[in-house]
C-alpha cells in the first residue's frame, strides 16, 4: 500500500511532532515510537499475543497514545475506559474484555486500584499501590520494530443506556499494520481531509469515546499533530487554534453554544484562519446555532451520523446549507433504511426507526448474542433513532425511539423542542422528556441549565415559553420548566436522560 500509517510515518520522519500534551509537552514521532515498540516486547515477554487486550484508564495525552499504538501493531484488542466511572463498573470492564493488562494513570489512583481485581498485571503511570510503574515493562527492552506485526483494533464499550455497556469487538484483519491504518484513513478523506503536514488535529474530548480515539487515530496515521486538551475550554479552544494551527477536529453541539456564548472581543481575538474541517456529531445541532457557526467560522463545519457499530452519513457545508437540518447522505461504502414497526420500509418524508449499514463489515457485542440480535434486520443495524430520508436521500433525525413522548395519543419527539429552547440566549443547556400524566398519558417536562448571569425562576421559564410563540405548536410546548445547574452529559456531548427522567417515573410501573 502506499505511505501512511504512523509506524512508517515516525521510521521517514522522526523528528515531527507527533503529539503536544495538555501541559504543552511536545513529543516527537521517533520518541512515541520508541515507547510503543518497548511496550510491545515487554508485553510479549508477559505472554500476550495477537486476539489478546489490554485496558487504559488514561487521561489525554502521549502516555495513552503509547498504548494504542503499542496495541494496533501487535495485534491486541486496546479497551480506552472511561474515567467517570466508579470501581466496580471498571472492574467489570476490564473483567468483562478477558484484559492481559491494566494501565492507570495516578490521577484515577482510587477507582483503578477498586477496578483492577480482574487482572494480575497492573501497570500504572505514576505511583499507585499495588501496581507495578510501566517503566518495569519498558526499561532496558529493546526499542527495534516488534517481529511479526500484525494490525490490533481498538473495542470500545457503549455507554449502556439500558443495562450493562458492552464492548463492540470486530474481527481481526491480520494486515500489516500500517496497512490497516491507510485503510482507517479512507473516515477522515470523507471529508476531504488530505494528509501531511502542516496540519494539526485538536482533541477536545476523553479519548475513552470512540469517535475521539477514530478521528484523532486517523489524523495521526495520516501525519498529522494531535493538540490534546485536558478539560474542555471555551476560549482555550480558540487559543490552542491560533497557536498550533489547528486545521480539523472533533467536536459536539454543546461546544458550539458555548463557544457562540463568549464575549464579541474574546471571539475576535483569536485567528483561526487555519481552521478546515471542523466535524461534529453525537447529538443533534440547532439550526440557529449551526447558522451562527458557519458566519463565524466560515465553510470549515462538516457534520455525520454514525455509531460505535459501524455505517454511517455524512453533511457536507454545501449540502447541509441546501438542506438545513440534515445530518446528510450516506457515506460510499454505508446504507440507509428506514421502517415501519413492521419492518417495513417506508416512504419519503416518513419517520420510522433508522436502519444502517457498512458494506461486509460485522460486529458483535462482546458476550451478548441476543442484544446483537436484537439491533440487527437482515444485515442492517438500529441504535434506536428514529428519522426520515426526504427525496434526495438526506436523512433528518427526529428522536431516540426510547426518548419519544406520547401525549394524547400523539407522538412528540423532545430533540425538536430542545433545538427550540437552546436558540435561546439565557439557555446554556436543555432537555425535554415525558413525564406522568394522569389525564394525558405523558407530559412535556423541560430542565434548563440557565446561562451564567441569568437567575433560575418563574420569571426566567416564562420569558423562555413566550419566545416558542410562533415557532413550536402549543401541543409541544412544555407544561413546565426545571433548573439544574449542570447538564448531565457525557463529555463527548450526549445527554444523560435517564438520570434526568428517572425522579419523575419513581413508584410508577412504567421505566423508561
Amino acid at each position: 500500500m502506499g505511505s501512511l500509517g504512523f509506524w512508517r510515518l515516525a521510521q521517514a520522519d522522526p523528528g515531527w511532532i507527533a503529539a503536544v500534551d495538555p501541559d504543552g509537552t511536545e513529543h516527537t514521532a521517533g520518541e512515541l515510537l520508541s515507547r510503543a515498540n518497548r511496550l510491545v516486547h515487554g508485553l510479549r515477554e508477559l505472554g500476550l499475543k495477537p486476539g489478546d487486550g489490554i485496558c487504559g484508564l488514561m487521561p489525554n495525552g502521549a502516555d495513552g497514545l503509547t498504548l494504542y499504538l503499542a496495541a494496533l501493531q501487535a495485534g491486541w484488542y486496546y479497551t480506552p475506559v472511561n474515567w467517570h466511572l466508579t470501581g466496580p463498573e471498571i472492574a467489570y470492564i476490564v473483567a468483562d474484555s478477558e484484559a492481559k493488562a491494566f494501565f492507570v494513570h495516578e490521577r484515577y489512583a482510587v477507582e483503578g486500584a477498586r477496578g483492577a481485581e480482574a487482572v494480575e498485571s497492573r501497570f500504572s503511570f505514576g505511583a499507585i499501590d499495588g501496581f507495578r510503574p510501566v517503566a518495569d515493562l519498558t526499561e532496558g527492552r529493546s526499542d527495534a520494530l516488534p517481529e511479526g506485526r500484525t494490525a490490533g483494533a481498538t473495542m470500545h464499550y457503549t455507554s449502556g443506556t439500558t443495562g450493562r455497556p458492552k464492548g463492540v469487538r470486530r474481527p481481526l484483519t491480520g494486515l500489516d499494520p500500517d496497512d490497516a491504518a491507510e485503510l482507517m484513513t479512507s473516515l477522515l478523506r470523507l471529508f476531504g481531509i488530505t494528509p501531511g503536514r502542516p496540519n494539526a488535529h485538536l482533541v477536545t474530548s476523553p479519548n475513552y469515546h470512540t469517535a475521539v480515539t477514530q478521528f484523532g487515530g486517523t489524523a495521526l496515521h495520516m501525519g498529522h499533530t494531535l493538540v490534546y486538551m485536558d478539560r474542555w475550554d471555551a476560549e482555550e479552544t480558540l487559543q490552542l487554534c491560533e497557536r498550533h494551527g489547528v486545521t480539523n477536529s472533533h467536536m459536539v453541539p454543546t461546544q458550539f453554544k458555548r463557544l457562540l456564548a463568549l464575549p464579541d472581543d474574546v471571539r475576535s481575538r483569536y485567528d483561526l484562519s487555519s481552521l478546515r474541517w471542523m466535524i461534529h456529531a453525537a447529538a443533534p445541532c440547532p439550526v440557529p446555532v449551526k447558522w451562527a457557526m458557519f458566519d463565524w467560522w466560515g465553510d470549515c463545519i462538516y457534520e455525520y451520523y454514525a455509531a460505535t457499530e459501524g455505517g454511517g452519513t455524512i453533511a457536507t457545508p454545501e449540502g447541509w446549507k441546501k438542506h438545513p437540518g440534515t445530518v446528510g447522505t450516506a457515506w460510499p461504502m454505508s446504507e440507509l433504511l428506514i421502517v415501519d414497526d413492521d419492518n417495513e420500509p417506508v416512504p419519503a418524508g416518513t419517520p420510522g426507526t433508522v436502519y444502517m449499514k457498512m458494506g461486509a463489515i460485522q460486529f458483535e457485542y462482546k458476550g451478548d448474542p441476543a442484544k446483537t440480535a436484537a439491533s440487527r434486520l437482515r444485515d442492517y443495524f438500529t441504535v434506536g433513532d428514529i428519522g426520515y430520508l426526504n427525496d434526495e436521500g438526506y436523512l433528518f433525525l427526529c428522536d431516540r425511539k426510547a426518548d419519544m413522548i406520547i401525549s394524547g395519543g400523539t407522538n412528540i419527539y423532545p430533540a425538536e423542542i430542545e433545538n427550540e429552547l437552546m436558540v435561546h440566549p439565557k439557555v446554556a443547556d436543555a432537555a425535554v422528556f415525558g413525564i406522568p400524566d394522569d389525564d394525558w398519558g405523558e407530559q412535556i417536562k423541560a430542565v434548563v441549565e440557565p446561562m451564567p448571569g441569568s437567575p433560575p425562576g418563574p420569571e426566567l421559564a416564562a420569558e423562555i415559553l413566550a419566545s416558542l410563540e410562533g415557532r413550536l405548536a402549543r401541543m409541544k410546548w412544555p407544561k413546565s420548566i426545571d433548573f439544574i445547574e449542570v447538564m448531565p452529559r457525557e463529555p463527548n456531548g450526549k445527554l444523560l436522560k435517564r438520570k434526568l427522567r428517572d425522579p419523575y417515573w419513581e413508584g410508577r410501573d412504567r421505566a423508561i
